[in-house]
């Protein structure tokens, strides 16, 4: 039997069967667009029904912060709707099944970690519709009391910055993230998204460059305040900004530019887009054992 993984998203829902460290089956679907409650519900229900015969646990990876199994979504607009979504409560009504809820951040570094051979201390940074964070150290994955520890995404990046959609001006996630990106966006690129903007810097357009490097540039900053707080060894970078091509060695040239005290190895994401499933998936058999 194995452990059924859930993860969700601003953009997506995928779910899999994960057996050890290996993925068997996966599935995904768009995050409902209508963000209700209700709409969350029927999504996750009609994704991971056809898995349940073969689960004898339940690992969520999700969005927001976790707390008593309850999620609430720090920026509602990455998912809105959720002030106070029973996600526990509703998974173990609808599998029958022990459920263990995280949040994916905090997934994804504890999946990250595992796959450091010294197990030094790490943080993890996923640039995507927003911006998490997981931080381990000591070998031990911090969560926090009421389940922010890692939310990095919501420190001040500039003052006189754009609204973030948690409450505060100038956060990183709305700088840096792919909604502060595409936010940003005027004249020509006005209404594009994260991903057309990113083509359009590839293809030269001067705009487009301009947004992607200030997010690079966000980020590396907030790596050096990271480092300066934790003294980590590595930061691991995922998310579908974090992984487009060509922005990781740009952070790493702005990050070069930083005092050499707040220098620290950075790593792409070696699950890619699956380290939330995994690690809820491995804390999931550690905490059912």
């Amino acid at each position: 039997m194995s452990t059924l993984a859930i993860d969700i998203g601003g953009t997506k829902l995928a779910a899999a069967l994960v057996d050890g460290q290996t993925i068997t089956e996966r599935r995904e679907c768009p995050t409902p667009a209508s963000q209700t409650p209700q709409a969350l519900q029927e999504a996750l229900q009609a994704l991971i029904t056809p898995f349940l015969p073969q689960a004898e646990r339940v690992a969520v990876a999700s969005t927001g912060i976790i707390h008593n199994g309850v999620l609430t979504s720090i920026n509602p607009a990455n998912l809105g709707g959720l002030a106070h979504f029973p996600l526990v409560g509703f998974i173990s009504g609808i599998t029958d099944l022990p459920v263990m809820a995280i949040n994916d951040a905090q997934a994804a570094a504890w999946a990250e970690f595992c796959t450091l051979p010294g197990g030094d201390d790490m943080v993890f940074l996923t640039v995507s519709t927003g911006v998490g964070g997981g931080v381990v150290l000591n070998g031990k994955l911090q969560t926090g009391s009421g389940g922010l520890a890692g939310h990095l995404g919501h420190t001040l990046a500039d003052p006189d910055g754009p609204l973030c959609g948690c409450g505060r001006r100038g956060c990183v996630e709305a700088i840096a993230s792919g909604r502060g990106i595409a936010a940003q966006a005027q004249g020509e690129l006005a209404g594009l998204d994260a991903k057309a903007i990113f083509v359009q810097a590839a293809q030269g357009v001067p705009l487009a460059r301009r947004l992607v490097a200030r997010s690079a540039h966000t980020l590396a900053r907030l790596i050096a305040d990271v480092k300066a707080v934790t003294d980590c060894r590595n930061v691991v970078i995922g998310g579908s900004v974090g992984l487009a091509d060509g922005y990781l060695p740009l952070v790493a040239e702005y990050l070069s530019q930083e005092p050499e005290i707040y220098q620290v190895a950075l790593r792409a994401a070696h699950y890619r887009h699956d380290a939330g499933l995994l690690g809820a998936a491995l804390l999931a058999q550690g905490y059912a054992s």
